[in-house]
């Protein structure tokens, strides 16, 4: 087994659905790595950049506002509050589009200055991937 399957879910719908190679979370204790075959977890998640590293070794980002992940030796089951998808094979342009949808969703959780900064900046490093 070399992949996982992933799956975002937000209350306004499906974010991410997809086979993976990789995924990094922001825990609620810190960012922690998933690879195939990891031990079974729920945990919280806060707000952050979730990592996708797709199965071609390309990383797609998105950010979320806070959620739960449910991990097991397959697959990962994430419920996010509210979540904003980049595509890392995205224009310029979307991208922009993308990062003003993530400031609207850190100024709807109100959350302290330094997460909001270290998201933006985490984000608007896939330009340079």
């Amino acid at each position: 087994m070399d992949t996982l399957k992933l799956e975002i879910v937000t209350p306004k719908g499906p974010i991410f659905n997809g086979d993976v190679k990789s995924i990094t979370l922001p825990g609620s204790e810190g960012e922690f790595g998933v690879l195939p075959g990891h031990a079974a977890v729920l945990t919280l998640l806060k707000t952050g950049v979730i990592d996708i590293e797709k199965s071609n070794g390309k990383h797609d980002l998105v950010a979320i506002s806070s959620g739960y992940a449910e991990v097991d030796e397959s697959g990962v089951n994430i419920l996010a509050d509210g979540a904003v998808y980049i595509g890392g094979d995205e224009k310029e342009s979307e991208i922009a589009d993308s990062l003003k949808k993530i400031e609207s969703l850190l100024d709807d959780i109100k959350s302290d200055p330094y997460v909001t900064e270290s998201v933006l900046a985490r984000v608007k490093n896939i330009k340079t991937s």
